[in-house]
């Protein structure tokens, strides 16, 4: 499981024209899924990007998670996040999970940000989103269940 995790001061997703999904400070999570990804990597990534201590203290310093300052999560699935481009110009799709595997964990992903009591907005699985985001620092963080980066 892969993860872009940026910092923002707001963000909304729209699908045809309709806002679907906003909130306010917190972060920005786009979420792609592989073929052997199961509940466990989801739990890793759900404790690192709620964790996670990139909001400023009273020094100014990240030191800060998403818990201690009350932000909101807006996650987003993206299967682009397992394209590999290394050969030719086309990426390839392959690495990233059918829907029917990779849907199921998006949205236990989300339930389990929910059942922490934070604040979830969500895209919509599959469709063409428009996603605005305000970057606050900018801070953007790589995130990889396998560890591979």
């Amino acid at each position: 499981m892969r993860a872009v995790v940026q910092k923002v001061s707001s963000s909304k997703v729209t699908v045809d024209g309709e806002i679907i999904g906003k909130i306010e400070k917190g972060l920005m999570v786009l979420l792609g899924v592989t073929h052997d990804d199961t509940s466990k990597d989801v739990d890793y990534m759900v404790d690192k990007v709620t964790n996670l201590r990139i909001f400023e203290d009273e020094n100014e310093k990240m030191n800060l998670s998403l818990k201690d300052v009350g932000g909101e999560i807006l996650a987003v699935s993206q299967f682009t996040l397992y394209g590999d481009a290394r050969k030719g110009r086309r990426p390839s799709f392959s690495d990233a999970a059918r829907p029917e595997v990779a849907n199921p964990l998006y949205e236990e992903f989300v339930e389990k940000i929910k059942s922490q009591g934070i604040n979830v907005g969500t895209g919509k699985f599959g469709a063409h989103m428009m996603v605005d985001l305000t970057n606050d620092g900018p801070v953007t963080i790589l995130l990889e269940s396998k560890r591979e980066f």
